[in-house]
């Protein structure tokens, strides 16, 4: 089976690195961006006592950008932690959805899963390149995208999930796992979050790593750390988590108010304009003669696709129900895709903060 949906984005992958008190290093850890400004990690990573925090994105590639992070929550009970970004370039800001959330059923099932990482295993040396001959060589760690297969039966008293995965060279540090770094990772399968790296119990041999489950955290926070996880990295309500794979429930959007703040407005429109079929000459003009024609009477039209969204949906808040047909019209002309996951996600996440 492969994954569907929005699903795993390399960009989005953090590199979660600690000092503590006195500016010595700390553990370092792995996370995922599920929001705009808001990254996803394991709590024991982050765990007191930490002086400061630092995010990671795209290390040494032209994209590269990092921000200094505070802990917003911290469960130790879940062994996850959301951390605030206290900056994200300009260019980095928008249409970031968060991603789906997805529950594994408690049966004799086997399912496929990715999760993307920093282990000590992948600890490199940088050799300098002319005209830095003379300087000291760094060492970093290289990213590791695991791929592999989720046995559900497995730990279920400690109510994690086992991750089977192909076992990192011999150790040869017997004192510190391979694995270390990896914690935070965020798992995913057939296109849903279904947990985050927690573990390497040595005992279990270095083909397996152990993952907080996603349905767990729903008996394990409280409703603030609930609420806090709905508004900063989009977990839905236990009665609307799916299944990894499941088709997805279309979502209402008419009691979106109609002076939708402009920053959820333009989350919106950028995820609309990922779609072909808007992009398509002619394709917006389509899919308006598709639905109430009080739209097309009612907005004002643009060259400029942005603009031209911005005045469609503005619209259809003024008329309750006719956004919700100008996005089934358009889920029926793209069919299942990426882009339309994309839409999917968001407008769960508009539902939710104005439902």
């Amino acid at each position: 089976m492969g994954e569907t949906g929005q699903g795993l984005e390399p960009a989005r992958v953090a590199e979660v690195l600690v000092w503590r008190p006195g500016g010595r290093p700390g553990r370092r850890g792995s996370g995922y961006r599920v929001g705009e400004t808001c990254v996803l990690t394991a709590a024991h990573v982050v765990a007191d006592p930490v002086e400061s925090i630092r995010v990671r994105f795209d290390a040494d590639l032209p994209e590269e950008w990092s921000a200094d992070a505070r802990v917003v929550l911290l469960s130790e009970a879940a062994d996850i932690a959301l951390l605030e970004l206290g900056y994200v370039p300009a260019a980095r800001l928008g249409a970031v959805s968060s991603p789906r959330y997805a529950a594994v059923p408690d049966a004799d099932v086997v399912l496929p899963f990715t999760a993307v990482g920093f282990p000590r295993f992948k600890l490199r040396q940088d050799i300098p390149r002319p005209p830095l001959d003379d300087a000291s060589s760094v060492q970093y760690r290289d990213s590791c995208h695991l791929s592999g297969t989720v046995s559900v039966l497995s730990n279920r008293r400690e109510g994690t999930l086992e991750l089977a995965v192909v076992a990192p060279p011999a150790d040869v540090e017997p004192e510190r796992s391979p694995w270390e770094g990896m914690s935070g990772a965020v798992v995913w399968s057939e296109g849903a979050v279904i947990g985050v790296v927690s573990a390497h119990h040595r005992a279990d041999g270095l083909g397996r790593l152990a993952a907080r489950r996603v349905e767990r955290w729903y008996d394990t926070l409280s409703p603030v750390e609930l609420d806090l996880m709905a508004r900063h990295a989009g977990l839905p309500p236990r009665e609307s988590l799916g299944a990894p794979g499941a088709t997805h429930q279309v979502t209402s959007l008419a009691g979106l108010p109609d002076n939708l703040p402009l920053r959820d407005l333009m989350l919106l429109v950028d995820v609309l304009m990922t779609l072909p079929t808007l992009r398509a000459p002619g394709g917006m003009s389509f899919v308006l003669d598709s639905i109430s024609s009080v739209i097309a009477a009612n907005s004002p039209r643009d060259s400029r696709l942005r603009f031209d969204l911005i005045g469609v949906v503005r619209t259809c808040l003024r008329y309750p129900g006719t956004l919700d047909q100008f996005l089934e019209a358009v889920r029926l002309l793209e069919g299942p895709s990426t882009e339309v996951e994309r839409v999917n996600t968001v407008t769960d996440q508009l539902a939710r903060q104005h439902g």
